[in-house]
């Protein structure tokens, strides 16, 4: 089964800086993208990145001021490290005290920021795998420990494909996933699966979950996401 990428915003006003870590970390293995300005990354859904590569120095606004913006007005728990030229210890607890997860002083080798990045990335995915056992969103429920939909506290019966595939859409709300990334996470078997066996499996989903549904949005050209209305 083909491993699903991870996906890295590089946050940095220093465009030679931003090129050299996108190529060595999609060498790799991982999806990034850039934004140049913390103004540039609040056009991007950051919900949709497993982790913030983030300058400190920008612009108008800072990466400190990017950082608690993510943690406070979106919420969002997604690693971020700090990557930057302030190197005091004040600079350094600052990183930390608005959401750091690491905090990396220019210059710094390639290696060592994709060794931090890695290891991050583990200890993240596997915090994630025991502390949410379960996931709520009104009085539905997606329990991962029982592989059981609950609706009004009654089980929902889901086939085995359609439970990977709700759980990858909830687990990584807001982020568009292609049919073929849906096909590599939930057909751990050799098949051969046509675009329209994905499409029949979010249908049947989308009937058996009722009103939360219409959460199962399709991006036409792109796939599918798990998108709360506002």
């Amino acid at each position: 089964m083909v491993k699903q990428k991870q996906r890295i915003l590089i946050v940095d006003d220093e465009e030679d800086l931003c090129e050299i870590l996108q190529f060595n970390l999609k060498g790799e293995g991982f999806d990034t993208e850039v934004a140049y300005s913390a103004e540039e990354a609040l056009k991007k859904n950051i919900a949709t990145f497993n982790l913030i590569i983030l300058d400190v120095m920008m612009g108008k606004m800072s990466g400190f001021k990017l950082a608690e913006n993510i943690r406070k007005d979106m919420s969002l728990s997604l690693p971020i490290v700090f990557v930057t030229a302030k190197n005091t210890e004040n600079d350094l607890l600052t990183g930390f005290n608005v959401g750091g997860d690491d905090y990396i002083t220019k210059p710094f080798s390639i290696n060592e920021i994709i060794a931090r990045v890695k290891a991050i990335l583990k200890r993240t995915h596997k915090q994630n795998e025991v502390s949410r056992p379960s996931i709520s969103i009104g009085d539905m429920e997606l329990n991962f420990e029982k592989r059981i939909l609950l609706m009004k506290d009654k089980v929902v019966q889901l086939t085995k494909k359609e439970f990977e595939i709700l759980s990858l859409l909830v687990k990584n709300q807001g982020r568009i996933f292609t049919r073929a990334e849906i096909f590599n996470s939930a057909w751990e078997d050799t098949i051969i699966v046509t675009d329209r066996t994905i499409d029949v499996h979010i249908t049947h989903l989308r009937k058996k979950l009722g009103k939360y549904g219409k959460y199962i949005k399709s991006k036409t050209g792109y796939g599918y996401t798990f998108e709360k209305d506002d």
